[in-house]
């Protein structure tokens, strides 16, 4: 018998990428929970290939999950949901500028809004929940360090602190009312279908127009770059094929992190020019004069999911190559 599966954010661009993963590999029927902000869109749904053979199995429902659901009258949220087996909650305010802006917003949708969605999949007594969260609720990558499951949390930013509380109530849901919750942790994702105010689309944006890439360094009293900042890069369809993997193999009560390959920003911009065909300038400025709340590096340890059996399907390389190439052709995406 076919599963059904909910996910939050699915007009979002991992959420979208998660959505094409599952209905490609399984025969599950999948329901969306969206409210549609300015970072959810609902073509990136229907520009997914073969969508109109795999629509049939596809639900949406139009949800500000800020505000509770019925979970009292549970007939109704069945008749809304069916009876799902599975509840992955990836919708939140996830852009650190705008959590400097408005802090209360992020308090609102990712730890109200993560509450709420607890709430509804206890109601549902679904299986599983993934909750998926961020590298950023762990503070920076020091000296090379890669950041284990289980490492204290500093987060840096209202962004990261809303995560890190929503990672805290999953756990106190496991906890306290034994609810299937795991939690996963991952960085930088990319891939075609990305909001273009992030780096990849941004950068690719920038080249196209041919204006300078802007890096952010860290420079010393006579201006000379002392640092680069550097980053995990994941391509979405990993990270969707690593929340599939753990849906099946993935423990209730566990932490594990989603990650890529780790490279410089400044290398970042010089592969997407690579692949675009043109040569970048780069225009190094002082990270900590431009970027509040931000971090110089972040990292990820992915041993313990690797450990558990579960590879990227895609290398870094190939990727990014295949996203550029793609976004070239469909340049209404960085618009």
């Amino acid at each position: 018998m076919s599963k059904h599966l909910i996910i939050t954010g699915g007009a979002g661009f991992i959420g979208h990428h998660t959505i094409e993963h599952i209905l490609k590999n399984t025969d599950w029927c999948v329901t969306t929970i969206d409210r549609l902000t300015y970072a959810g869109d609902l073509n990136r749904l229907t520009d997914i290939e073969d969508f109109e053979r795999h629509s049939r199995r596809l639900k949406f429902v139009y949800h500000d999950f800020r505000a509770s659901l019925p979970i009292m009258r549970l007939e109704r949220s069945i008749r809304a949901f069916g009876k799902p087996a599975y509840f992955i909650h990836m919708g939140a305010e996830s852009h650190v500028d705008r959590s400097i802006e408005d802090p209360l917003l992020f308090a609102e949708s990712n730890v109200i809004g993560t509450v709420n969605m607890l709430n509804l999949g206890r109601a549902l007594g679904v299986e599983k929940f993934i909750y998926v969260s961020t590298d950023e609720v762990y503070g920076p990558s020091v000296n090379g360090h890669l950041h284990a499951e289980g490492e204290p949390h500093k987060p840096g930013n209202p962004y990261s602190a809303s995560k890190s509380a929503g990672e805290a109530f999953c756990h106190a849901y496991y906890n306290t009312y034994g609810f299937p919750v795991l939690v996963t942790n991952t960085m930088n994702n990319f891939g075609e279908r990305q909001d273009p105010e992030k780096f990849v689309p941004k950068t690719l944006k920038a080249l196209i127009k041919r204006e300078p890439v802007t890096i952010h360094v860290k420079k010393d009293e006579n201006g000379v770059v002392t640092d680069v900042s550097s980053r995990c890069w994941l391509h979405a369809r990993n990270h969707a094929d690593a929340l599939l993997f753990l849906l099946e193999k993935g423990e209730a009560g566990e932490h594990y992190n989603v990650t890529g390959e780790r490279l410089s920003v400044a290398d970042m911009a010089s592969l997407i020019g690579a692949y675009a065909g043109i040569q970048p300038e780069l225009l190094f400025e002082d990270f900590h004069s431009f970027r509040r709340g931000h971090d110089m590096h972040y990292g990820l340890d992915g041993s313990k999911l690797s450990a558990l059996g579960w590879k990227p399907k895609f290398s870094l390389e190939k990727s990014l190559r295949r996203t550029i190439e793609w976004t070239l052709e469909h340049k209404e995406w960085l618009l």
